[in-house]
Parts: C-alpha cells; structure tokens; sequence
C-alpha cells in the first residue's frame, strides 16, 4: 500500500546543484524536502564551471553564497581570438548590481559539496541517492514507484508535489509525457579537463577562439583546474585531434588531463513544463550551448522564481500559480537559448569572408562605449508581462520583470536580507498602492545606498520574494 513519508511535503527528482539548491529553498520556507537522486555520491567529474551575478542571488537565497564564494574566483571577462590567437577584442568583467562579481569560476564538484554540506544542516530536507523513479501518479498526492538501483526493492512514495531536477535525459519529463524542441543545430565538442602543478601564465579570464576552422574555448577555472574544448568536424572523432599541440597553443601543453569527454551541446526547450502538481527545472526543461554561460544560471532561476511559488500553493494558494512557471520561464530561457547559438555563429561559423566581417564588427563594438558596455554586461531580459509581472505594453527601460539590483546598503547586511523572505515594497517615500503586499522598505529611513537612490529615482516598486520587480509606481512630481 502507498504509504506516506512522514513529513515529507515535495519530492525533487535529481541531486544536482539545481535540485540541491531547490530543496534548500523550499526547506528554507518551511517546506519538507526529500531529494532522490540515481547515483549513491555527487558526480565527480566538473561540468558546470561559470556562474553570473544573478545566479549569486539564487545561491545568496539559499543560504551558500558566500560558502561558494570560498571555492570560486572572480572571472576577468572574455577574450575573443581570431584563428591565429590574435586578440579581436575584450569585454571585461567585474563587480556587478547584484553584490556579487558578474561572473564567477568554479568547478562544480566544489559547488555541489558546498550545497550537499548545506542541505545535510537542513532538518527540513534530506538525500536518498541510489534511487531510480520508475513511474508517476496522479491526480490527488502525487505518487511515485522507486527503485533502489542497488537491492532492486521497489516502493511507492507520496509528496504534494514533485520537481524533475534531473537533467538532460529527464526521466520525470518522460513520464508527464514532455518533449524537448529544437532551436537551433547541435554541435559536438571534445571538453578535457586540466590541472597545473603551477599557475599558468595565461590572461585570467576567457579565451574564445572564433576560428571557423578549429572553434576552441580555454579558460582558468579555480585552483589549479583550467578547461578546454574543441569542435568536433561532422566526420572526426575525439581521437583525431593531436591534443598536446592543441593545448600548447594556449600554454597548457604540461597540464595533467583529468578528465576527456565529448558533448553535444543542444539548443532545446521542453513544449511541457508542467502536468498538475509534478514540475520541470533546469536541464530537465532547456539545454543551451555554452557560448553565454548560461547553463546552469537558467535552471537556478527556475527554481528560484518557482519555489515560492509553490510553497504559496502549499500553503493554501490556488494551483494556478503554478501556471506562470512555464509562462515565466520558458520565454525568457528561450531568448537566452537562442541567443547562445546566434552567438555561436557568429563567433565561429563561416569561412574567411566571415572572419574578415567578425574582426570588422568587433572593432566597431569596442568603439562604441555604450554597446562595448552591453555586451560586456551580464544582465538578462526582463520577464514577459503577466499576472505577477505588472509592466504596461510600451514601457521602455521599466524595471518591471527584471530583478531588483542589490548594491551595498550601510551596514553589513545585503539587501535581499533586510527584504525579507516574502513579498516586500521598497518606496522612496512616495505613494504606494494600497494593494500591494509585503513589508515595507523606505529608502533613507530602513536603507542608505546611493545607487539604490539613483536607481529608484523617487519610485516605489514592488518587489516578489524571488526579487524580480512586479510593479512601478512614479514619484509625485
């Protein structure tokens, strides 16, 4: 007979840094958590190795910013290299709106102990690696036939809810009966893995080779790992390549392989994020190429921007909050997914005429300030409008959607911290809605921040517990 776990409210599928960081959210907002996952330990092996400002926020959120931060460096930004290594041009990277360094390296067995250390201290949540979910039941609790992959017992699990968290070959989205489009062609990429016994004397930051040739990507990771990788022809195998002379072209020639794999990276969306009470996340709902770094940042936001959600609906919200996961979500992984493999293209598709174009148009880009500063920027787009995104038809450079920048506040505590877990309203002092929820935060009375004056420019704005700004209200005149 089913019977239910004691305590245990949702169920994550997939112990990955996406559906650790879910369970430690959810937990956060007094939500009982079991995370089941197929293998017995973490991966070991690095995948994952860049994170943005935004993302920071997520793990800030869950309570292991700064734990990450021991284990991670800021990046200096991105070089773009022309076939013959020869700088094209260079968008530097550095402290960002977020309180957090726009973007971080690491690898991510690092983050993964980091978050698994962090969900072990949670009362509210706990792990049972070793498990395969077999199949999926609804309507009513959600009910679940596992599999311990070691004994072969079988049993049945009840949660009020379910995240499949579990990657690219998502068993849960197979079973709600979600299937993955394309946006754009796979590619496929031989990614080694390095470590140096000193550090090397390479640029700390980047380097894309934007040959269409050999298109290459080399960068330091954290410690003493660096990464590479190379694409694949439609014909070659891993095994051509002479890798010693490829590596020695960035210096790396003495560097220990770790660890040689070959991808294919996929520009995919999931049609299906959602049956009833059992919800996609991460790889699980999008697979992106690599180019913007935007891999794991994504499925961090999902859960992000779903968990208060649901446990909103736990509490005795209507499901159709659930509603606005993929209404939310898809869009703006779409944008980003499509503008990874535009990028592709551009930075290492077509021949010698292509090349001769690219090295034009990033001379230009580097001329202009305000574009140099766009594409340097890692700032993503803004939601689509919606019952919780509040911005009107034709409102140009509205924060409504995106999310609320965090810049140093007097005193030690972050922004997000003084917000508080819920729905909050940051004001200037001038009129707010009578309808908009949340504890209220004014400006020179709460927090003293200058850039947070400049930005706020007299408005009030209110602001979701995942931090993404809802609603605007002018100043008085």
């Amino acid at each position: 007979m089913p019977g239910r776990l004691a305590g245990v409210t949702v169920v994550v599928v997939g112990a990955g840094p996406v559906g650790v960081t879910a369970a430690l959210l959810l937990a956060r907002r007094g939500v009982d958590v079991l995370v089941l996952d197929r293998h017995p330990a973490a991966y070991p092996q690095p995948r994952a190795v860049h994170l943005d400002d935004e993302s920071l926020r997520v793990l800030q959120a869950a309570g292991v910013a700064e734990a990450f931060t021991a284990v991670s460096r800021p990046m200096a930004g991105l070089r773009l290299l022309d076939g013959e290594h020869r700088t094209l041009a260079e968008f530097p990277r550095g402290d960002g709106e977020h309180g957090w360094p726009q973007a971080s390296m690491f690898s991510q067995p690092d983050l993964e102990a980091v978050l698994r250390d962090a969900l072990a201290a949670e009362p509210r949540a706990s792990l049972r690696g070793g498990v395969e979910v077999l199949h999926v039941e609804q309507p009513g609790p959600v009910r679940l036939t596992v599999r311990d992959r070691a004994t072969g017992a079988e049993d049945v699990l009840t949660a009020d809810a379910v995240l499949g968290c579990d990657g690219a070959n998502s068993t849960v989205r197979r079973l709600i009966g979600s299937w993955m489009v394309d946006l754009g062609p796979s590619e496929r990429w031989l990614v080694v893995d390095l470590a140096a016994d000193a550090p090397l004397d390479v640029w700390p930051g980047v380097h894309q080779v934007c040959d269409p040739v050999r298109p290459a990507t080399f960068m330091p990771i954290a410690g003493d790992r660096y990464r590479a990788e190379f694409r694949l022809g439609a014909e070659e195998s891993a095994a051509d390549l002479d890798l010693p002379a490829l590596l020695g072209r960035f210096g790396a020639q003495g560097c220990t392989v770790v660890r040689r794999a070959e991808y294919t990276y996929a520009a995919q969306v999931a049609d299906r994020w959602r049956d009833r009470r059992v919800l996609l996340c991460g790889d699980a709902a999008h697979l992106t190429p690599p180019f913007i770094g935007q891999g794991l940042g994504l499925g961090l936001r999902d859960v992000h921007q779903l968990t208060w959600k649901l446990a909103a609906v736990l509490d005795g919200a209507d499901d159709a909050l659930l509603d606005t996961h993929q209404a939310e979500r898809a869009p703006h992984a779409t944008a980003l997914i499509r503008v990874a493999v535009l990028l592709g293209r551009l930075m290492t598709g077509g021949g010698d005429r292509a090349a001769l174009a690219r090295r034009a148009a990033l001379t230009a880009v580097q001329r202009l300030p305000r574009l140099a500063a766009f594409a340097a920027a890692s700032r993503t787009p803004p939601l689509r409008r919606g019952p919780l995104v509040r911005r009107a038809r034709f409102a140009p450079g509205s924060p409504v959607g995106s999310l609320l920048p965090q810049p140093p506040v007097a005193g030690v505590q972050r922004l997000d911290d003084l917000l508080g877990p819920g729905w909050a309203v940051l004001t200037a002092g001038g009129p707010v809605p009578a309808d908009w929820p949340g504890r209220r935060v004014v400006l020179g009375a709460d927090v003293d921040s200058p850039e947070l004056a400049r930005w706020l420019r007299g408005r009030s704005v209110l602001v979701r517990p995942d931090r993404i700004v809802a609603a605007v209200q002018p100043g008085t005149a």
